[in-house]
């Protein structure tokens, strides 16, 4: 009799002994009659429950299952293997030997268990007040049943964000989660991936994957490899993704600079999306996305080893065509379901995306930088910009840009935002050239009429004859020989 997969050695042995007597119990024998039914159960054979071999039981054997499971009023739970007294206690293991081996695993959580049984024991005999170190298998019973698992070693365990990101694991439970609403959570991030690719310079590249995924329904909203980890490449396919399915309501990243640039941040704030960034050597906040990783890797590129001389190109179609067309349409063991069916079916919570024109004006950082009054200019990032004429009234000007793309800034509103005009870098050589634009009108209020004496000397004059003084002066007439 062989117990199910999943069930203990102790549940298996139940479930065998409570069929051996079962049908004693279901039906008693009469009176004098109950050592023959046993001695014709003790002649049987039967198959091991943890083997399966044939074996033969002794007639008090079966007749202890009995009485065990007459009286219980749980008779499987009854027939169960009992557990020892001091099981879990590991008496061997000395009070001092587990201090020191708890001690040597707080310094060093990724050794083996056969490397910390093997220090302490040599520290046991260079201390002998410590006593006996048991043996290897007791040591690692005792280890698991303390929760001393082995741990994968950290690099750079020693910064601040190794530390707090291993002191965030020993004092908080790790649980998986999942947005209620299609929409109300996406993931991006950078994946390196394992197949070089050729340029067109002949160079050899390790290429990168951007990839964003919804984490409601795991739905592959874009996925493209750049050459480089960059806050430019990041926003070229954010921007795709946004116009493809809308606007999320949140966005889960890590801490690199291309997530964290100015340009990004203030992208997302004013499209009404929250950033939440994952804490550092922390990469089961953002799970799901190494979940897409490990099928990019396992599936996907190697289905690309054949080809020869790969490029960007080739990815990039072959990259969209298996998350599209596989990815996106199998069932998820996760949701039972595929990705885009809940996607399309699941209750959401998303945008519509805007243009790319008005995506591009969002994601910029601010500036304000004053005005170069001599040559109406001003420089950015070390470049300098020509100011419409009709501005030169200003003395600070409102900017913004992004840093990937100089070839030309946008001038606004310091209170609104709105655009208001297109600078362009200062060109010194075609200024050479000696050509110059009229100067625009500041205002369209014509020019001033003529207001005769000044409010104030009108004033003052007025004053001066109501005092009734004499003249100050005597006039002289002046010839106009």
């Amino acid at each position: 009799m062989k117990g199910h997969k999943d069930e203990s050695s102790r549940e298996r042995w139940a479930r065998f002994r409570f069929s051996v007597i079962g049908p004693l119990l279901a039906a008693p024998p009469p009176t004098g009659q109950l050592r023959a039914e046993l001695q014709q159960l003790a002649r049987k054979a039967y198959r091991h429950p943890e083997t399966g071999a044939p074996t033969c039981f002794g007639l008090s054997t079966i007749e202890r299952w009995y009485y065990a499971a007459r009286e219980a009023r749980d008779p499987v739970t009854e027939l169960k293997n009992r557990r020892r007294k001091d099981a879990g206690e590991h008496p061997s293991l000395g009070l001092l030997v587990r201090q020191a081996f708890r001690a040597q695993y707080r310094e060093h959580k990724s050794w083996s268990y056969r490397l910390h049984c093997d220090n302490v024991r040599a520290l046991a005999e260079a201390q002998p007040e410590l006593g006996r170190v048991p043996s290897y298998e007791v040591v690692r019973r005792w280890m698991k049943s303390q929760g001393l698992y082995r741990q994968r070693r950290r690099r750079h365990r020693h910064t601040a964000g190794a530390l707090l990101a291993e002191k965030r694991l020993e004092c908080l439970e790790v649980r998986s989660y999942e947005a209620e609403y299609v929409g109300g959570l996406w993931h991006s991030d950078f994946h390196s991936g394992s197949l070089p690719i050729v340029t067109r310079k002949g160079e050899w590249l390790i290429p990168q994957l951007h990839g964003v995924l919804d984490d409601c329904s795991r739905l592959g909203c874009h996925a493209q490899w750049y050459l480089a980890e960059t806050s430019e490449n990041y926003f070229h396919g954010m921007s795709q993704a946004f116009q493809k399915w809308g606007l999320p309501r949140a966005l889960m990243n890590d801490n690199g600079g291309a997530e964290t640039a100015a340009e990004i941040e203030q992208g997302l704030t004013e499209l009404g999306i929250i950033q939440e960034l994952t804490l550092p050597y922390s990469p089961y906040q953002n799970a799901k996305q190494e979940v897409f990783w490990a099928l990019i890797e396992g599936r996907l590129l190697p289905m690309l080893e054949g080809v020869k001389d790969l490029t960007l190109q080739q990815l990039n179609e072959a990259t969209l065509a298996f998350v599209t067309m596989e990815y996106n349409r199998a069932v998820h063991s996760e949701i039972g379901t595929s990705p885009l069916k809940r996607f399309l079916e699941h209750k959401n919570v998303l945008r519509d995306s805007p243009g790319s024109d008005e995506l591009r004006r969002c994601f910029q950082m601010k500036a304000s930088r004053k005005q170069r009054r001599s040559d109406g200019t001003l420089t950015v990032e070390g470049i300098r910009y020509e100011i419409p004429s009709r501005f030169r009234h200003l003395e600070r000007l409102s900017v913004r840009y992004a840093r990937w793309d100089m070839s030309s800034i946008d001038l606004v509103d310091e209170h609104t935002g709105v655009p208001l005009a297109t600078l362009y870098p200062l060109n010194k050589t075609r200024n050479a050239e000696g050509e110059r634009r009229r100067l625009e009108p500041v205002d369209n209020g014509g020019p001033p009429p003529a207001s005769g004496t000044a409010p104030l000397l009108r004033k003052l004059l007025a004053e001066y004859s109501a005092l009734g003084l004499p003249p100050a002066y005597l006039p002289k007439e002046e010839n106009d020989e």
